[in-house]
């Protein structure tokens, strides 16, 4: 590790951090890149450039390739600890350019459904290595920056990636947005060979049985799983944001009045500009107002009870998901992305503090690292339901504000059920 001049700054970091921060800003900014625009690009017509399948097997997809992202690391983790992280990020990196470069290239369902497991197989295995590789490379004294700036990357990626070069590449080919994945995943390759280094100090190397041993001493803990699966109602939601909500405002709100104030703002430094809010917009909204806002919101949240700031945080995303059934007017459109966005940003981070709260003492380490299964039960089941219920309330009933009351309603249905674990299941002097 470098010397310590400057402790807790940023000039306290080594070449291997800074290395494994890039490469999670271009793996993640493919990714969210991509994830964008997916779901509309696979049910748009093949004449608007899509492939045009059905919203419900778009669904089938999206609740197989997100659970595999949140559940991979349990296993790739071990893996990356016996055999090398650079070995395993070569893997991953290979993987997942090699699963965009084919996405692009695909047309049919099949195709394009392996192609994408294919990406998520490598992005399970390369979340791992790169936290794992900041958490071996920082210390005390700065490894809270370092891990801030581990998140701030992620999020800078999500921002500019959809921002600047999807735009772009999608008016030439959808095609072209898969291709630049495959780019920007594939040159991690090289950063991995000539100037990522294997991150010295003691590794606690597990046997995947271990791993499965401890997966299955979490699982039979009855209130732990019940805590996961109420929680998971939250993420149910919010996985909506890269399915249903995309298509929502595709193929229900007229984004024009909020274009022509923009192209008007634009007009004062470029000459006839065309800007237009689209769907991969909303993923830029959600990074920016994190980039921005997330560390103010965690100062004003910072000495409040998990409890009831993570109530507090998923009522404004089920308030977040009501006003979308006011109508499709793309300023009540904005305001309620920008809603569930800050009851993201309050809820999950006391999540975290909660997990370590009503963990057994001494397996508090191993609780938090399978806090993340609410990922794999909320994608799993939001994929699915929300094509379903899109099918049925918009394009079958017409009543949008349906779909969008029902989700909301899961998100107060999950409040009620935090609150009853709260008052039954937690032990008081928790």
């Amino acid at each position: 590790m470098d010397t310590k001049k400057h402790p807790g700054t940023i000039f306290n970091f080594s070449k291997n951090f800074w290395t494994a921060v890039s490469m999670e800003f271009f793996e993640r900014g493919s990714y969210y890149g991509v994830m964008s625009v997916l779901s509309v690009y696979l049910v748009l017509s093949r004449n608007d450039g899509g492939l045009g399948f059905s919203k419900e097997s778009v669904g089938v997809i999206k609740s197989t390739i997100t659970p595999l992202l949140y559940f991979l690391p349990i296993l790739s983790g071990a893996i990356g600890d016996r055999f090398g992280y650079r070995k395993v990020l070569f893997f991953a990196c290979f993987t997942m350019s090699i699963g965009y470069l084919f996405a692009g290239l695909s047309s049919t369902y099949i195709a394009i459904f392996s192609s994408l497991i294919l990406m998520a197989l490598g992005a399970g295995f390369f979340k791992p290595m790169i936290s794992g590789t900041i958490a071996r490379v920082t210390n005390e004294s700065n490894s809270s920056l370092g891990f801030g700036i581990y998140y701030w990357s992620i999020n800078l990626g999500a921002f500019l990636f959809p921002l600047i070069l999807i735009p772009y590449l999608k008016s030439i080919s959808y095609s072209y947005i898969f291709f630049m994945a495959s780019i920007g995943t594939g040159w991690l390759l090289l950063l991995n060979s000539f100037i990522y280094r294997e991150p010295t100090g003691e590794r606690v190397v597990k046997s995947l049985g271990k791993v499965f041993k401890e997966m299955f001493s979490v699982l039979k803990d009855f209130r732990f799983i019940l805590m996961i699966v109420l929680y998971s109602g939250f993420w149910i939601m919010y996985f909506q944001v890269y399915d249903s909500v995309l298509w929502y405002l595709t193929e229900k709100v007229d984004m024009t009045s909020l274009n022509k104030i923009i192209n008007w703002f634009l007009s004062l430094f470029i000459s006839n500009p065309h800007w237009k809010f689209e769907a991969e917009h909303v993923t830029v909204m959600n990074a920016g107002a994190i980039i921005l806002l997330q560390l103010l919101v965690s100062s004003l949240v910072r000495k409040t009870k998990a409890l009831p700031t993570m109530i507090f945080g998923i009522s404004l995303g089920s308030i977040g998901m009501a006003i979308l059934a006011i109508s499709p007017n793309p300023w009540i459109f904005l305001l309620s992305m920008f809603i569930f966005t800050l009851g993201e940003m309050i809820a999950h981070p006391k999540f975290i503090a909660y997990v370590g709260m009503i963990a057994p003492s001494d397996k508090k380490a191993l609780y938090q690292g399978y806090s993340f299964l609410y990922g794999v039960i909320g994608s799993g089941v939001g994929g699915i339901l929300g094509a379903t219920l899109y099918v049925r309330f918009v394009e079958k009933l017409n009543q949008p504000s349906f779909l969008w009351l029902t989700f909301s309603m899961i998100g107060v249905l999950t409040i009620i059920g935090l609150l009853l674990y709260n008052h039954f299941l937690v032990p008081k002097n928790s």
